[in-house]
Formats: C-alpha cells, structure tokens, sequence
C-alpha cells in the first residue's frame, strides 16, 4: 500500500465569453437579477468542434506538460463528466487517443458535479491498492449541448471548459481520505434526461440541501484527514453559487484559506469547476505549496464526495 500525490494541475477553457449583458438580450433577466442570486459574471461557451474530449485532452496536455511527464507514462485514466454525448468508445478512451497514450486504464465517471472528487478519489484508491502509479484525473463538460436558453433559471448558470491534474505514487499520503455518499430520495434534484436532454434542476432544494448539510459533511472530510478548518490553506468547492460557497467557507471555519471564487467568470462547469478553479489558483500563486486544500463536490445524484490534498 502507497499513498499518492498531486504533482500538476492544468485547465482548459473555450475563448468565446458570455456576458450577463449578453443574456440579457436572449432571455428575461439583468445582470443584477444574476450576481445577486448566483454571483456569476461570465461564463465560457464551447464552440462546435470543441468537443467534451478535446477539452479535455487540452487540460490534460498542460497537466502533463506541468508534471514533466509524457502522456505513454499514465497507467490510470479517468475523465468525470455527464455530458458525453456518445456512449462508446468513453470519453477517456478518446483522450487517451488524442494524447498518443499506451495502455491506460480508461474509464470514465458520470456523478455530474462531484464527478472530479469521486474520480480523484478512485485514482488514489488505484494506486494505493498498487494497480497504477501514476494517474491523470479530468473533469471536462460542455454543458451547453444541454442547455435550454430559453429557460432563464437555468440557462444563466451554465459555462464549458475542462482541468486536470497528475496524481503519482507517493510515500507519505497527501490526498487524504475520501468522504463521499448521496441523498437518493434527491436524486432528480439536478438532472439531464430524455433525448437530446436538457439540463434542469431544483434549485432551491438543492440551495437549502447546501447551506445546511454541506458544512457538516466538510467538517468530517477535515477530521477524517487530520487537518483543523483554520489550518486550511485553500478550499475549492463545486462552483455552482457563490451564496453557497462563501457561507459554506465561513460555517467551515476556513478562516485562513484561500477560497475559490471562479464561479464568477466561469459559471457552473459540473465536473470541471474543481479543477478548473484549482489550476487558477496554482498558476496564479495564490495556494502555498504544500498548503491542505479542501475540495468538495456535491450536485447531481444528488451526490457528494470530498478529500483533502497537498497543494503541488
């Protein structure tokens, strides 16, 4: 039995910006109605070629290129994602073809919104248990393909993009121990159903789910890790709200972390707004290295899953 650590971090997002201003002239809403319920500014929207796979091979190549590793060094591959749009060959066989790969365990992991945690959480389990050594975890989505615009409760909240990180065997453990579960009677809380699908949910259920279960459950991932809240360096929730994030962080007693806040320019990414968020933090030098970081994802499922890790 190892441990295992994060060595890189990489994000990938589309050039096109959607502003509040912007929406406003597709749908009945204001930038003030937006930042006050949500607190998003922006969000980035794929365009038709930029695929869920080449979003994420893009922000897996900038993690590798970070690690110093070639992409034929990967054992273990996961991509985390609900909005694949075809069902075989995964979105991580097509990754590992993009990026000239050997031979990966590729698979991938659909618990939407806390899709990076849970699949982050398997590629230590991995290597821990000697089955790899090192691993490339993504979370890509391009939840747009699912988006309805006309439907302005939720067609505000939406952005694409995809991150990534490298884990490798480690000696000493710095991603701690999982805490993960669901709330089965919300499981249609958040969801993408039907043909094509179009993303809906229940936001208010899932707001109140947030603000009173959340910090609770973040306090046992500090505790099953052996880290105080005040002795958090960082802590990069799911970016679905900023009226949950911030209050969660204070509830938390995170009082000396960094906390990300990318949900402002990006918007609601699912299963790629961790890394994403992450991978800012660290190319911007705003984690110390080595510092703990929280990172917490809950959404679709309803499903939860969070770890502590050492920021690279």
């Amino acid at each position: 039995m190892t441990g295992s650590r994060v060595v890189a971090v990489g994000h990938h997002q589309p050039e096109r910006v959607l502003t509040n201003a912007e929406l406003a002239t597709m749908v009945d809403t204001n930038d003030e109605w937006i930042r006050s319920r949500v607190g998003i500014e922006t969000r980035r929207i794929a365009a038709d070629d930029e695929t869920v796979d080449a979003m994420a091979a893009n922000a897996a190549a900038k993690a590798l290129a970070n690690a110093g590793l070639a992409a034929t060094d990967i054992d273990y591959l996961v991509v985390a994602t609900c909005t694949a749009i075809d069902r075989s060959p995964n979105m991580a066989a097509r990754v590992a073809a993009r990026l000239g790969m050997t031979t990966p365990a590729a698979i991938d992991v659909n618990t939407a919104c806390s899709g990076f945690t849970h699949a982050l959480a398997t590629a230590d389990h991995a290597i821990r248990a000697g089955a790899a050594s090192k691993a490339l975890v993504i979370g890509s989505e391009k939840l747009t393909d699912f988006t309805d615009w006309t439907d302005r409760s939720t067609c505000v909240l939406v952005g694409d993009g995809a991150g990534a990180v490298v884990l490798v065997a480690a000696d000493e453990p710095e991603v701690g121990p999982v805490t993960w579960g669901s709330v089965p009677e919300m499981a249609n809380a958040v969801r993408i159903e039907g043909r094509p699908g179009t993303f809906g949910q229940e936001g208010q259920a899932v707001f109140r789910w947030a603000t009173t279960e959340l910090p609770r459950i973040a306090r046992q991932v500090c505790e099953r890790s052996g880290i105080a809240p005040e002795d958090l360096g960082g802590v990069v929730l799911h970016q679905a709200n900023l009226r949950i994030i911030e209050p969660l962080a204070k509830r938390l007693g995170a009082v000396n972390a960094v906390v990300a806040r990318d949900v402002v320019e990006s918007g609601n990414t699912s299963a790629a707004s961790i890394p994403i968020a992450l991978s800012k933090l660290v190319e911007r030098r705003e984690l110390p290295v080595g510092a703990p970081v929280l990172l917490f994802g809950f959404g679709g499922g309803l499903s939860y899953a969070g770890l502590v890790i050492r920021c690279p």
